[in-house]
């Protein structure tokens, strides 16, 4: 069975350069054998947070809300590719998530951090890894940094020059930890029953 892993993407600016990270993630989870699908926060369009996905009563919630949550659910791991605004996350990308709370439980997570600079978007990671644990995910050890996000992709999504090498390189370790941990998870679900 392939790993169904979601890749959320939460940049809406006009020239975004993450969606290349975002595409090239999803390229190489596939040639793995995984069944990767993109979920860009742009795309979706979710209204800025009133009430959670939960807080609708059943068959209520706005249609992208209630096709995003069937997706959400019938995942087996998520990949967050967390762009830093001002030392922190993403807006786009923290509200989509933000609508969300029972949806995420008891599957894991990795984080795929950029920016421009040579920081590579750490201190965006850093700010996500709690709150994908508050939401009840499990954070793979490994993340995937990348720095100069302009001059790592070309437009085709392809890795170039030294960035591109180093994202190359990073790649399968960055994978197998989020496979490990999804095997362990789905077994485990398998197995017994979460507690709550």
């Amino acid at each position: 069975m392939s790993d169904r892993i979601l890749i959320f993407y939460g940049s809406y600016r006009s020239d975004r350069l993450g969606i290349r990270l975002a595409q090239y993630l999803v390229t190489a989870f596939a040639e793995r054998g995984a069944a990767p699908e993109l979920i860009d926060a742009k795309a979706i369009g979710l209204p800025m947070l009133d009430r959670m996905y939960k807080e609708y009563p059943a068959g209520t919630a706005p249609a992208a809300l209630e096709t995003l949550a069937g997706k959400i659910k019938a995942a087996d791991a998520f990949v967050f590719v967390a762009g830093e605004y001002n030392w922190s996350v993403q807006p786009g990308l923290k509200n989509l998530t933000d609508h969300f709370l029972e949806e995420w439980f008891w599957r894991p997570a990795a984080i795929a951090s950029y920016s421009a600079g040579r920081l590579a978007g750490v201190r965006s990671a850093t700010a996500w890894h709690p709150i994908l644990s508050e939401m009840g995910m499990v954070i793979s050890p490994t993340p995937l940094s990348v720095g100069g996000i302009g001059k790592a992709f070309d437009a085709e999504n392809t890795p170039v020059g030294d960035g591109g090498a180093a994202v190359v390189k990073a790649f399968p370790r960055f994978a197998d930890d989020l496979a490990w941990w999804t095997e362990a998870a789905r077994a485990q679900r398998d197995r017994r029953d979460p507690p709550y």
